[in-house]
């Protein structure tokens, strides 16, 4: 895909599929939990079994460079599956949780909440990565360590990018609200649930976000990981209606594989 440059102030974000998003900033290219492999792949453990029912809008082999992975947790299939993970060895730098870390090695550096990330462009871009708290599941029941970010740029006026990763709402998620200024918000909403294990949502629905979106109601909120995946519970339809009905349908921004650029960040 085409690799024009952007002014340090713009940001442009592509959908590839699932919680993997392509965020391009300035001279920066930042992708999210990788996931690649095509419509039908199945992942089987001795409880469950997870089903992809979409592929990418975008191949692997079409990103270009990526600078920085964001990978909220790298031990469930629907946030880096087999292909995604291939491609972490060819990025410049994989965030992600300290346990991901360890079993990733290579370029990986594991980050626990509030920890920063720095780096800078060969042209002076500087851009900081800090890691936020998220919880994968209920109180003592959640589905291992994860983390989430949010990205901040010396060139950015109106605030940083947070993208929450895998996570139900909860006092970690108020904290990173009330502690940053939200510009952009990319929410895994689609209250995932392995039904064979219980019936808890792992991931935000709907109205969680909603309420999120009420405490930071200048931000553009963008809704990923919502589909592509058999286990996911609340439809692009479902996100729709419920932030229709509380009335801020407005500050929703659904994204495709062609890209959407926001200038004035």
């Amino acid at each position: 895909m085409k690799q024009d440059a952007l002014g340090k102030d713009t940001v442009r974000i592509t959908y590839v599929g699932g919680p993997t998003v392509l965020i391009e900033i300035g001279e920066f290219r930042i992708l999210t939990d990788p996931t690649f492999d095509p419509a039908g792949t199945q992942y089987r453990n001795e409880k469950y079994t997870l089903t992809k029912i979409d592929g990418p809008r975008i191949q692997m082999e079409e990103l270009g460079t990526i600078d920085i992975v964001l990978l909220s947790h790298d031990h469930h299939f629907d946030n880096l599956d087999n292909k995604g993970r291939t491609l972490l060895s060819k990025c410049g730098k994989v965030l992600t949780t300290k346990d991901g870390a360890k079993r990733i090695g290579l370029n990986a550096t594991g980050m626990d909440p509030w920890q920063r990330y720095k780096t800078a462009s060969k042209n002076g871009q500087k851009l900081s990565v800090i890691a936020t708290p998220a919880r994968h599941g209920p109180e003592n029941g959640d589905r291992g360590p994860v983390v989430g970010f949010v990205i901040e740029s010396n060139d950015f006026k109106s605030g940083g990018i947070y993208i929450s990763g895998d996570t139900v709402l909860y006092e970690g998620v108020e904290d990173v609200l009330k502690g940053n200024r939200i510009k952009m918000a990319v929410l895994n909403i689609g209250a995932a649930q392995i039904k064979e294990v219980s019936s808890a949502n792992l991931t935000f629905t709907a109205q969680e976000t909603i309420e999120i979106a009420k405490k930071i109601p200048n931000a553009i909120i963008v809704p990923i990981h919502y589909e592509d995946w058999m286990h996911l519970t609340e439809s692009k339809g479902e996100i729709e209606n419920a932030y229709r009905t509380a009335g801020i349908e407005n500050m929703l921004l659904w994204i495709d594989g062609k890209g959407t650029t926001i200038e004035g960040f």
